[in-house]
């Protein structure tokens, strides 16, 4: 058995669901309760149960909490396959019917926002419950979802004229599609001086980012089949659009936006997304990209006192 150390030093106890056959790792804290339902948190792009460690000891006193490792990222395994929503959507799916046995609030952030999105709508049975945290995916409308467009962002130049910009994006883009470009930005991006530079761009919170941090997120980008994840971001086809997806969603919606964040313009996102689901709550946050780890006290009380509200 693994264990993933809360800020506090409290372990919490992490382990293993076979799924597909594959190592799933996960981890679980506080007790059941009948009134309320269990709360499942998913990482984003690159990071693991470890970055909702202050939210997990933050939140564990009044539910059941369970975080768990996306395959490919984290603890999980890391196998070769094709990766998207469908993929992530039917993990946390299975997950929820057969771990959790109940439906439980999905939290997302990012990435994590989008493959819990996926869940919600398609699978309802499911879903007691949705909380998007600088969500990622794409609209109808083309508009880009922050990742991988942020990896993009970190080695293409900004420049003034439009079409120009375009033009040199697209080179970019097919650029990074040919193995040996991958294979070299893959190994460029996770040195961990790479991975604290990127962090100092969407954190707003500078304090947050430690050695503690930038050490999760390494360590799992050096275990085999990382690249192979990696890859797989690049070359496979975006998933469905999130406006197709919020005319199927039918549970409470609860959106936290973390109104620093340089990927995503949240306030022109949040207007998507009322556009599509406008019978949502919502707060804009002092903090980036991870309002969760930049403010959890704040993203906990806001996702305590809303959980606790949809079940009246």
């Amino acid at each position: 058995m693994q264990v993933t150390t809360a800020p506090s030093s409290t372990p919490i106890p992490g382990q293993f669901w076979q799924w597909r056959g594959h190592n799933i790792y996960y981890v679980k804290a506080g007790e059941k309760h009948p009134q309320r339902p269990a709360i499942l948190l998913v990482h984003g792009f690159g990071a693991s149960t470890d970055h909702w460690r202050k939210n997990i000891t933050g939140l564990c006193d009044d539910f059941e909490v369970f975080a768990i490792d996306l395959l490919g990222f984290g603890r999980s395994a890391k196998p070769k396959l094709e990766y998207s929503g469908n993929l992530w959507r039917d993990q946390l799916h299975d997950f929820i019917t057969k771990v959790i046995g109940q439906k439980a609030v999905l939290v997302g952030n990012s990435l994590g926002g989008y493959a819990s999105l996926c869940v919600a709508a398609q699978c309802s049975d499911a879903a007691a419950g949705l909380v998007l945290l600088n969500s990622a995916g794409p609209f109808s409308e083309n508009q880009p979802s922050p990742e991988p467009e942020a990896l993009q962002a970190q080695i293409e130049p900004p420049l003034a004229n439009e079409q120009l910009q375009k033009l040199l994006g697209d080179i970019v883009k097919w650029f990074f599609q040919q193995p040996l470009a991958q294979f070299l930005l893959f190994q460029y991006i996770k040195q961990k001086w790479v991975i604290r530079q990127t962090l100092e761009k969407v954190y707003l919170d500078k304090t947050a980012i430690t050695d503690q941090l930038v050490e999760e997120i390494y360590r799992p980008a050096c275990d085999t089949g990382a690249f192979d994840v990696f890859s797989s971001v690049f070359s496979t086809p975006q998933g469905e659009k999130v406006d197709a997806l919020l005319k199927q969603l039918t549970c409470p919606l609860l959106m936290l936006w973390g109104e620093a964040d340089p990927w995503v313009n949240a306030r022109e996102r949040s207007k998507k997304f009322r556009q599509y689901y406008p019978d949502l709550t919502e707060h804009f946050l002092t903090a980036g990209h991870c309002p969760h780890d930049e403010v959890p006290s704040r993203v906990n009380s806001l996702l305590r006192d809303w959980v606790l509200g949809i079940g009246d």
